[in-house]
């Protein structure tokens, strides 16, 4: 008894606190027979995607269709009771509900039979999903105006006779007063919504594809959800804060792709002048090495994005080699390349070594100053500077992905991040320097890199640490420590002006030759202290090429890649369309997609996304929330809670009637 005495004297103010949420006896031991029958529900179902790369159309229906979490309950809840082709009706429409409604009333005959039978389909569904979460948490994904109506049809037993006509009666009502396809609606998201409890985003929702917006618009509205930053995430992150090389790098890559859906659509960037800066000054240039990787444009099309894109990266070639002089550190003066180029001869010397360019026409780069900016280019630039500065759209994401997200994170002792943790050739965290001499390496490297990259937006910052903050962006996306990129090089140039293939090559850091070596990402993970017999960590960046035998499970299981290729631009190089994993009370699950053709052929003849799933790692027990940290953070309520109860029956505090 003395021990609790000493405990409760020690917690006596934050119990005081406590004690104004659950003030009296009755309460706090609810509160508590509550938290341990919560402790005793099956684990939530967590959903993790990577390096999305702009490609909505078929992240939606991966977030519709939970990775066909929700294919696999249907089909064991109904088994052998209805035809395959019923099955693939009743997912179509639980994933596309207005646009399914629409095809079926076109066709059905009867269709008051058929939504008496349907929403009794759906209703078993959704209590299906709903059955590992309280009946509170059920309530609040509910939409108000049938929160009652759904409510009731979850929790009445249909086979109690008693029932039967009650259920009955609720339904015929929908459909007579008019809201059965309103209600439908209002059913299907919400088993969309309770098939999946977490969704976790392993980085790189940007560049690419046509809808980042599209996606970033999504996430910011979606129940529960988190995103590790990628290095693309971190180059438009870098654009936003202002950094000029970002700036130059998101317009390079967004042409490169023919990709300006997001930039003008979404986000209303000023493309014009620099259209009209590149069609005057490259007016009489072919731009070859520059044409846009797109078939689906206009030659005319073509030859003005040609010129924009040679425009922009020889904009971004100056203002990268000022930031590589400003920060000598970063040791990558070496990557300012049009210092190496014989503008005579038409060559580049890269590593030492003289190499014939492709092309060698710029008219806005001075031989004797190739770095500086002509006035009409500084003038452009400016323009653009200000286009992102001003889009209140693109802030509105970026701080979604700033309050959502971190450089890496651990849910149920699995670490995830986006792309490496830097590493000493024998295998050793490496040491990088991060701002005025300090070093830092493992999770430290990772939780000061992300504090850095923070303090980019706070107002309240040092104005130096700010400065450098929005600089480190470039070094984020390029530098050779990077943990988002982790390589000897970002062959830019290179890939543009040089045909010899030896000056592309980009070295993978260590982190990438050694993510087989089990030992190797135990030490990774003991130094993110992840605990237990069952950890792993979960990451992508680098796309697993499934055509040349390449497995995404590595080191005997405790590390999963799942980047195989979302992005439309490596469905060739990949053979796949990208994985996802999803962890349920059971265990893991690695789905592998294969490319979605589109919402309309979902609807129409219920196809859809194919996919193969691997069974990864199950687990002997259905796992609860008691294995889970909620669990853990629930149990150390309940036993603040028991203080509580104490310091009430023991004088401490008194209740509060």
């Amino acid at each position: 008894m003395s021990n609790m005495h000493d405990e409760i004297g020690k917690d006596i103010r934050y119990l005081q606190l406590l004690a104004n949420t659950y003030p009296t006896i009755a309460m706090a031991s609810t509160e508590i027979i509550n938290l341990q029958a919560i402790l005793n529900l099956p684990k939530g179902t967590e959903h993790f995607v990577a390096d999305i790369h702009g490609e909505y159309e078929a992240f939606l229906h991966i977030l519709k269709n939970a990775s066909g979490n929700i294919k696999r309950k249907v089909n064991d809840l109904f088994g052998n009771e209805i035809r395959e082709s019923i099955k693939r009706e009743i997912c179509s429409l639980i994933y596309y509900p207005e646009q399914k409604l629409e095809l079926i009333k076109a066709q059905e005959e009867d269709m008051d039979e058929w939504y008496q039978i349907m929403i009794h389909r759906l209703v078993r569904v959704c209590r299906d999903v709903s059955s590992k979460y309280t009946r509170s948490k059920v309530r609040k994904s509910l939409p108000p105006e049938f929160s009652y109506i759904i409510q009731e049809l979850l929790h009445e037993r249909i086979d109690d006779a008693n029932k039967i006509a009650y259920v009955s009666t609720i339904i015929d009502t929908i459909i007579s007063t008019g809201r059965a396809d309103d209600f439908i609606i209002a059913i299907c998201n919400v088993i969309q919504r309770l098939a999946i409890d977490q969704l976790h985003v392993l980085g790189d929702v940007y560049d690419r594809g046509p809808g980042a917006h599209i996606i970033m618009d999504t996430l910011r509205y979606y129940h529960s959800w988190d995103i590790q930053w990628g290095n693309h995430d971190i180059l438009w992150m870098g654009a936003s804060a202002g950094n000029d090389a970002c700036i130059c790098n998101v317009l390079r890559i967004s042409l490169r792709y023919a990709n300006l859906g997001t930039l003008e659509d979404g986000y209303g960037i000023n493309l014009m002048p620099l259209l009209s800066f590149a069609m005057e000054v490259y007016a009489d240039d072919p731009c070859q090495e520059f044409m846009p990787k797109n078939n689906e444009i206009t030659e005319r099309q073509k030859i003005q994005i040609a010129k924009m894109h040679k425009a922009i990266a020889v904009i971004q070639f100056k203002v990268e080699a000022a930031l590589f002089n400003k920060h000598p550190k970063w040791k990558m003066q070496d990557r300012a390349l049009f210092n190496f180029v014989d503008f005579e001869k038409g060559t580049c010397k890269v590593d030492g070594v003289e190499y014939p360019m492709t092309s060698c026409h710029f008219p806005t780069v001075d031989p004797q100053d190739p770095n500086r900016l002509t006035e009409e280019e500084a003038k452009v630039l400016r323009q653009l500077h200000e286009s992102f500065m001003v889009s209140e759209k693109l802030h509105k994401h970026m701080r979604a992905i700033l309050s959502h997200g971190c450089m890496y994170a651990v849910y149920n002792n699995n670490l995830l991040f986006h792309a490496s943790v830097p590493l000493n050739e024998d295998g050793s965290l490496k040491e990088v320097e991060l701002y005025e001499g300090k070093k830092y390496s493992g999770k430290d490297l990772l939780h000061y890199t992300g504090m850095l990259i923070r303090s980019a937006f706070q107002t309240d910052s040092d104005p130096k640490e700010k400065e450098y903050a929005i600089d480190y962006f470039l070094y984020l996306w390029c530098g050779p420590d990077s943990t988002l990129f982790d390589k000897s090089k970002m062959a830019t140039f290179e890939r543009y002006f040089l045909t010899d293939k030896a000056t592309h090559k980009e070295e993978k850091g260590v982190f990438f030759k050694m993510r087989d070596n089990e030992e190797v990402i135990d030490q990774i993970l003991d130094s993110f202290d992840v605990k237990g017999p069952h950890r792993h960590i979960i990451n992508g960046h680098v796309p697993v090429h499934v055509m040349k035998g390449e497995n995404p499970i590595k080191a005997n299981g405790k590390l999963m890649v799942i980047d195989g290729g979302f992005s439309r631009a490596y469905h060739k190089e990949t053979g796949i369309a990208g994985y996802t994993l999803v962890y349920h009370s059971r265990g893991f699950e690695l789905v592998q997609h294969e490319p979605f053709t589109s919402a309309e052929e979902v609807v129409v003849t219920g196809a859809d996304i194919k996919g193969t799933t691997q069974i990864i790692e199950m687990s002997s027990h259905r796992m609860l929330v008691a294995d889970t940290d909620k669990g853990k953070e629930l149990k150390e309520q309940i036993e603040d809670l028991k203080k509580l109860l104490y310091a009430y029956r023991h004088g401490f505090i008194k209740e509060k009637r």
